[in-house]
């Protein structure tokens, strides 16, 4: 009979740290981000990236992102990361949780495309991710001039591509780095 109080508490402990731990699938961070766990530690929290960022691009957290509250996140679908030539991000953060780094060197993520989905793969004539993309021909090639492959070398995970596709489900999303 004594057992049940724990087992109930040990369930209700799990559920509460679960809500605080928030989303499994890793957030997409500004460019020059330190790796997740280092980021979420050193980040104050300051959303300055957010307020400097010309796009708009970058959002902060709120509650349902468990311990990335008031962290700087991208939502690629809505807005990408656009590349910006001086960073403001990354110039205007004060806790270093975004690092300098070099436009062709920077991993927010890697774009992946659904082969079952995508149109061009569907035997359609669509480009719009392979002629949108900063990289152009680099992070996205067509090999056979028909169907996009992603280059994981090459690719920023800048979510351009994600961004510009026709389907109301993109064909192409950027996983996370984290």
């Amino acid at each position: 009979m004594r057992k049940w109080p724990a087992i109930f508490i040990g369930f209700l402990m799990f559920y509460v740290i679960n809500i605080f731990k928030g989303p499994q699938k890793p957030l997409v961070r500004p460019p020059g981000a330190l790796p997740e766990d280092e980021f979420l530690a050193v980040c104050i929290r300051c959303g300055q990236c957010s307020q400097v960022c010309p796009y708009h691009s970058i959002h902060i957290a709120d509650g349902k992102k468990g311990f990335s509250i008031g962290t700087p996140y991208l939502n690629l679908r809505e807005k990408p990361c656009f590349l910006c030539k001086d960073f403001h991000c990354i110039e205007t953060c004060p806790s270093k949780a975004l690092v300098s780094i070099e436009k062709q060197n920077v991993k927010m993520g890697l774009a992946q495309i659904d082969t079952t989905t995508c149109n061009a793969w569907l035997g359609d004539e669509c480009r719009m991710c392979y002629v949108s993309c900063p990289f152009y021909d680099k992070a996205i090639q067509l090999p056979d001039f028909r169907r996009p492959v992603i280059s994981p070398e090459n690719c920023v995970g800048c979510g351009v591509c994600e961004y510009v596709c026709v389907k109301d489900n993109p064909a192409i999303k950027v996983n996370p780095m984290g």
